[in-house]
C-alpha cells in the first residue's frame, strides 16, 4: 500500500520556523492583529488596514448577546454540572443551529443568488427588492438575516456598513440587503430590520468569502462570549443550577394503571 501525502497550502512547519501563507508567524506578531491573521488564512494575502478593521469589527459584533441565547445557556448549564471549559464550550457550539446563530450562511447564499437574478432582470435594486419581497411574503418564505427578537433596529448593522464604506466594500450586496430590509418592513407592516447576521452575510459577499464556512463569523466570537459566561457561572453560581419547578408544567397523560390481574 502506497503512503498518501497530505497537502496543505495554509501553513508550513520547519524546525524553528512557522509560515502562515508564506509569512513567518513570528514576524506577523506585533504587526498583524488576530483579525488580520484570519483574513490571511482565508484570502491568502494580508489585508489593507481598512479591511483588517472591518474583519475585526465583524468578529467583535457577535461576541456576546447576554444570557438568554441558547448557546450561552447551554454553556452555563454544562458548567453548572462541573463540566470543564472545553465540554461547556462544545455544548454551546452544538446549540448553534438553524434557528440560533446559523443565519449567516442561508442569508449569504440567498444574496449571491439574488445578485445574479438582479443582474439579469434589468431592474433597479429598489424595483427588484420590491418584487422579490412581495413574492416572498405571498409565499410565506422566511428571509434569513432580517428581524430580531429584541431590536427593532439592530445597532450593529449601520456601524458595520459605515466601516464597509471606509474599506471600499459598500457594493451591490450591501445595497441589495438594505433595500430588501426596507421593503420587508414596509410591506409587512412590521419592524424587520436587516440584523447583524444579514449585514455580515452581505459584507462577506463583498469580500468574496467562502460561503461554506461563513458561520465561522458567529461561532468564533461567540466562543469568547461563552468562555466569559463559563467563568461567571463557576465563580458566582452554585453547582447544579436549579430550574424553577413552578415554571415546569406537565401536560402528558393523566395517571393510569399498568394493568394486570
Amino acid at each position: 500500500m502506497n503512503d498518501q501525502t497530505w497537502k496543505t497550502a495554509i501553513t508550513s512547519i520547519e524546525p524553528n520556523e512557522i509560515r502562515l501563507r508564506g509569512y513567518r508567524l513570528d514576524e506577523l506578531l506585533g504587526k498583524a492583529s488576530f483579525a488580520g491573521g484570519v483574513f490571511l488564512l482565508f484570502h491568502a494575502r494580508l489585508p489593507e488596514p481598512a479591511e483588517e478593521k472591518l474583519y475585526d469589527s465583524m468578529l467583535l459584533a457577535s461576541i456576546d448577546h447576554g444570557i438568554t441565547p441558547p448557546s450561552a445557556q447551554a454553556a452555563r448549564l454544562s458548567a453548572s454540572t462541573g463540566a470543564p471549559l472545553n465540554a461547556a464550550l462544545a455544548a454551546g457550539i452544538l446549540s448553534i443551529n438553524k434557528y440560533h446563530g446559523a443565519a449567516i450562511e442561508p442569508a449569504m447564499r440567498a444574496l449571491l443568488e439574488l445578485k445574479e437574478k438582479l443582474d439579469a432582470s434589468g431592474q433597479t435594486t429598489g424595483e427588484f427588492a420590491r418584487d422579490f419581497v412581495s413574492q416572498a411574503l405571498a409565499e410565506k418564505r422566511r428571509l434569513f438575516g432580517y428581524g430580531h427578537r429584541i431590536h427593532t433596529q439592530d445597532p450593529r448593522t449601520q456601524r458595520l456598513f459605515d466601516l464597509a464604506a471606509a474599506a471600499g466594500k459598500d457594493g451591490v450586496y450591501l445595497k441589495l440587503a438594505r433595500a430588501i430590509g426596507e421593503e420587508l418592513s414596509s410591506q409587512s407592516g412590521r419592524k424587520l430590520p436587516l440584523n447583524v447576521d444579514g449585514a455580515i452575510a452581505a459584507l462577506l459577499c463583498e469580500l468574496q468569502f467562502p460561503v461554506e464556512v461563513c458561520n465561522f463569523f458567529f461561532i468564533l466570537p461567540r466562543v469568547a462570549g461563552m468562555t466569559a459566561h463559563f467563568l461567571e457561572e463557576v465563580t458566582r453560581e452554585k453547582p447544579m443550577r436549579r430550574i424553577d419547578s413552578g415554571k415546569a408544567e406537565y401536560d402528558g397523560p393523566t395517571a393510569r394503571p399498568l394493568g394486570g390481574e
